[in-house]
């Protein structure tokens, strides 16, 4: 039988209990069945990029799946950029980070996350490390889905848009950094990786 990782990665400051994940992770579990099972992986990420990834790539490297997703928001959209090309698998990028380094430099500091008002410390070095994971172009962007809303007041959709020429898009009107809308849009993310 035939089976599918699927990899949801949060962004920055969130949690693998933000709307989209949650909304995500039931959708994809209502998809699974006997015929083509799908494995939901949805960590809490570190605030070091490199243990982040480091995480993720030995959970993908073990899971033996047929075929591996990738969906990202924000800084998980980054990061997404990095997996899908090193594992040359589909990915969804909602308000991606494409340039995280330069995004997040002003905000090495102590900060909190936004579900739980846990601490944490954004260290100088996780600005280099993101530096490493920099994807400058997406090789095969058909593998790619991509949701910018233009209404995002953190990130450029028009950078968005640019980065990931060539790739399937869905470009909306208004709408807001974490897609408020997210729910309306989940059939066609679903359509998409169900191809």
């Amino acid at each position: 039988m035939p089976s599918t990782l699927l990899v949801y990665l949060h962004g920055f400051r969130s949690s693998p209990r933000s709307s989209k994940a949650l909304k995500t992770g039931d959708a994809v579990r209502a998809l699974s069945n006997k015929e083509n099972t799908i494995e939901w992986y949805c960590p809490q990420l570190f605030a070091s990029p490199k243990q982040s990834m480091g995480m993720v790539t030995n959970y993908i490297d073990q899971s033996g799946a047929d075929s591996i997703v990738i969906i990202g928001s924000s800084l998980g959209g980054f990061y997404t950029n990095y997996l899908a090309e090193r594992y040359a698998c589909k990915a969804v990028a909602l308000n991606p980070a494409v340039r995280a380094a330069r995004e997040l430099a002003p905000h090495v500091g102590m900060l909190t996350t936004y579900d739980t008002d846990e601490p944490f410390d954004f260290r100088p070095e996780y600005i280099d490390e993101l530096k490493v994971l920099q994807v400058e172009k997406i090789t095969s962007p058909e593998r790619y889905f991509l949701i910018a809303a233009k209404g995002d007041e953190l990130l450029d959709w028009k950078e968005m848009v640019e980065f990931y020429e060539g790739a399937n898009q869905l470009v909306l009107d208004g709408s807001d950094h974490g897609i408020a809308d997210y729910g309306n849009h989940l059939p066609k993310i679903l359509e998409f990786i169900s191809k």
